[in-house]
């Protein structure tokens, strides 16, 4: 079997090699998809991420989701927290700064956070995913740990975790770690993947 790590690496360059037309275009494919369903339909506070390194934009989900009523997150990095995420409100407007990565994130984070388990949405950004709802990130397990309180609950398991992808980005298989957090359920341009109820 492939490596994780020589997975993600031709995974990123897949993603990478869109042209803007053509990741626009299954960005609103899978935007579309997402928006049909219950799981966005009835959150109110949705985590959505400002995309980077080719991956899925999130601009028209955003958009619908402020025009619904519905209130907006990003995902912040925890200053004195190592490998922790914060949420902080995002809103039209919002004033934002570049974290340690370059990626654009919230600039009054102290004001306007809430706890992960306040979330009823995460869409989760990834570079591969399998059919059991297993999740290949970036590497640096920020997902993970914030959400790692989920794999010991039963119930009340908010937030649900979905990942946004291209149709390529699926796996046949993905070895599972006893840490990673599985998702809910993917969207991806032609399809909708549901591997969790709820």
């Amino acid at each position: 079997m492939t490596s994780r790590s020589e997975q993600r690496k031709q995974l990123r360059a897949k993603r990478n090699a869109l042209s803007d037309a053509e990741r626009l275009k299954h960005s609103v494919s899978v935007c579309r998809e997402l928006a049909r369903q219950p799981l966005f339909r009835t959150g109110r506070h949705i985590a959505a991420y400002l995309p980077a390194d080719g991956e899925v934009e999130t601009a028209p989900l955003i958009e619908l989701a402020w025009r619904l009523g519905k209130q907006v997150y990003l995902p912040v990095l925890v200053p004195y927290r190592a490998n922790r995420l914060w949420f902080a409100r995002y809103e039209p407007g919002s004033l934002l700064v570049k974290n340690r990565f370059g990626i654009a994130e919230p600039a009054n984070v102290h004001r306007q956070r809430i706890a992960a388990q306040a979330l009823d949405l995460v869409l989760a950004p990834l570079v591969g995913f399998d059919h059991n709802g297993h999740r290949l990130g970036m590497g640096g397990g920020f997902y993970d740990r914030s959400f790692a309180y989920l794999l010991h609950r039963k119930y009340w398991c908010k937030p649900r975790l979905v990942g946004l992808a291209y149709d390529f980005q699926q796996l046949p298989r993905l070895s599972a770690r006893p840490w990673d957090v599985p998702l809910t359920a993917v969207a991806t341009d032609s399809n909708w993947h549901l591997f969790r109820k709820g």
